[in-house]
């Protein structure tokens, strides 16, 4: 489908991380939609957690905008995918305005982004430290990328009406608009742990308590109308916009790969047969895709390529669930925080046992980050499910940053020479035994082998966006139909 990209739309960025980027813009999106309007939620970079605030905010599906793990080629689609239909786009940025892949220059930065998308800029800056500086801080990020249009400037945790008055005073020869000034509250502050935010699916009610005020101070310290005034400036762009199927057609099938069968939705009733025994006659079947508040860590084009493959995707709790779904043909488990939930996980030994049986009858399962964790022997001494030889525990030490990677030999996923690039966020280590050959030789930011192919399981600490190499979808249903 071709779009004109011309939804009006506002990048809300910040001078640095820490400036209130996620209250801003979660309750600008949560103040437009209680105005009626229809607006699609966006966040710059891999960030799992606040696309889930946004959701809460608008009633939308959060979505990533990520130009390292996508190419900067698929913003503008994947953005126009997204806000289809909608009023108003807001994307929320990530760290500084400026702060991009480290060592590429601008790539995947929010300035990269709100250029590519032709989008204003409202920057978010942490006043409470300062008061006449504030001009000279704004005015180095206004001019600093002339591509980079800054249109207007939001004052967060203001402490007095007399602090306001001196900020004011200072911008007003900055020519950058005051669209909003926030005073302190606590109670739109959410609560923080070893990998940032606690997601909403963890704390639902306190979520919406505190997205409503969120949206309660934004509606009472902004400018909406000057707001959208300045996102209905944004560029038309042109193009198509991004769409799962067409992304199937248009991308090379792996070589030996089989050819495309019919879908895997059941034509009649699922047949009685149990997850984890042999796979029913024909093509129908199921994708389990885990989710919960143990697994909240997932793209949302992921699911939509799988059912454009012919999937049936189905989603479960490992938490509640005490089987796969029934049917299952091929399991998806995403991110998340396992660790957190490792006692609950480890007490479901039934369906550890029915992911046990479908990875041993050879399906197809692809496991990231938390879902490496969960398959491991144990986590932290508890009994996972026992589908790798592999031991999985806490550490002290945070592993963070984007990465190059090459499939080290074919898998569910990819043929060996496949490029993919991915995004490590953990506080774990995984001390692997035998049985398994590496899944990913990674490039940066040392040469390294990592993760687990065995079987038709492809796991790994690397969170990838399948957006960016469609094929992969397409590989794990085929491997679904003969598996």
């Amino acid at each position: 489908m071709v779009s004109s990209l011309s939804v009006p739309r506002l990048v809300v960025a910040a001078p640095s991380s820490g400036s209130g980027k996620t209250t801003v813009a979660t309750g600008l999106m949560a103040a437009f939609a209680a105005r009626g309007l229809a607006v699609s939620p966006h966040k710059v970079g891999p960030d799992y957690i606040d696309p889930g605030y946004h959701a809460l905010a608008t009633g939308r599906v959060g979505r990533n905008l990520d130009a390292y793990l996508c190419g900067p080629e698929l913003i503008g689609p994947l953005f126009a995918h997204g806000a289809r239909g909608c009023d108003l786009a807001v994307v929320e940025g990530v760290m500084g305005l400026y702060d991009g892949a480290a060592g590429d220059g601008e790539l995947a930065s929010t300035a990269h982004v709100a250029k590519l998308l032709r989008a204003p800029v409202v920057l978010v800056v942490d006043a409470s430290s300062q008061s006449r500086s504030v001009a000279a801080l704004v005015h180095g990020f206004a001019s600093w990328d002339p591509e980079v249009r800054v249109g207007g400037v939001i004052l967060n945790k203001v402490a007095s009406d007399r602090h306001e008055e001196l900020l004011r005073e200072a911008l007003e020869s900055s020519g950058v608009p005051v669209f909003g000034v926030l005073r302190r509250m606590a109670r739109v502050d959410t609560p923080s742990r070893h990998l940032g935010l606690v997601p909403v699916a963890e704390r639902r009610a306190e979520a919406v308590d505190a997205v409503a005020a969120m949206a309660a101070q934004v509606a009472d310290g902004c400018d909406l109308e000057g707001l959208l005034g300045l996102a209905r400036g944004a560029g038309v762009l042109s193009g198509a916009a991004w769409d799962a199927a067409a992304a199937l057609v248009s991308s090379p099938p792996s070589p030996g790969a089989a050819a495309p069968g019919p879908p895997l939705r059941p034509e009649g009733p699922r047949p009685q047969t149990p997850p984890g025994g042999a796979p029913p006659d024909g093509p129908s079947g199921v994708v389990a895709v885990a989710g919960g508040a143990a697994f909240t860590f997932s793209y949302a084009e992921h699911a939509e390529l799988l059912a454009a493959a012919g999937a049936e995707v189905v989603v479960f709790d490992p938490l509640r669930d005490e089987r796969l779904p029934e049917g299952t043909r091929g399991l998806v488990i995403g991110g998340g925080f396992p660790e957190v939930y490792g006692g609950e996980l480890s007490a479901n030994e039934s369906l550890r046992k029915d992911i046990a049986a479908l990875a041993r009858r050879g399906a197809p399962v692809a496991a990231e980050c938390a879902g490496l964790l969960y398959l491991c022997r144990e986590l932290d001494g508890l009994p996972m499910c026992g589908v790798l030889e592999a031991d999985a525990r806490m550490s002290e030490r945070l592993t963070l940053g984007y990465r190059d990677a090459v499939a080290v030999g074919d898998s569910v996923l990819a043929v060996a020479g496949t490029r993919m690039r991915g995004h490590e966020f953990h506080r774990t280590v995984v001390e692997p035994g035998a049985g398994a050959a590496p899944a990913w030789g990674v490039r940066t930011p040392r040469p390294h082998v990592e993760g687990f192919v065995q079987q038709g399981v492809h796991a790994s600490y690397l969170h990838t966006h399948w957006a960016s190499e469609p094929g992969v979808a397409r590989r794990f249903v085929e491997r679904c139909r003969t598996s």
